[in-house]
């Protein structure tokens, strides 16, 4: 079965990772992001070499995100970021195929447990399976 895994974040989050904290999130040090960056890489290793790792990517700030919808017309309706009503958005996911929902779960602990500075939000891991069946369960 295929899994999407994923972690989420706030503009607040990008920018403490680049030394500007705040009150939502402590500013990260260079030792923070190098652990940060290692622990990440091993868990990709990891699924890599057992065969589990389908994709996996980090996502840029949500102050370069674009929101695409649709007016009441039709007409489309852009929009920059950063979003001030957005809180959290996808920091980044895995696609990954697992045995069962126990490993995936695992694994999520694991990405949970990543090193952050002290004072850091704690963001819970999302799993979602993959809908495989093209809608035809429906």
């Amino acid at each position: 079965m295929k899994y999407l895994v994923m972690v989420q974040g706030a503009q607040a989050d990008y920018n403490a990772m680049k030394g500007k904290g705040s009150d939502h999130s402590p500013a990260w040090s260079k030792q923070d992001l190098q652990a940060m960056f290692a622990y990440m890489n091993a868990i990709n290793d990891d699924l890599a070499e057992s065969g589990e790792m389908v994709d996996g990517q980090g996502l840029v700030e949500p102050a370069k995100t674009r929101h695409v919808s649709v007016d009441k017309d039709g007409r489309p309706v852009i929009t920059d970021g950063p979003y001030g009503e957005t809180k959290e958005l996808l920091a980044g996911y895995w696609v990954l195929d697992c045995e069962s929902l126990e490993r995936v779960t695992e694994i999520a602990v694991r990405v949970a447990q990543c090193p952050v500075p002290a004072g850091s939000k704690d963001y819970p891991v999302v799993i979602r399976q993959i809908d495989e069946s093209g809608g035809s369960e429906l």
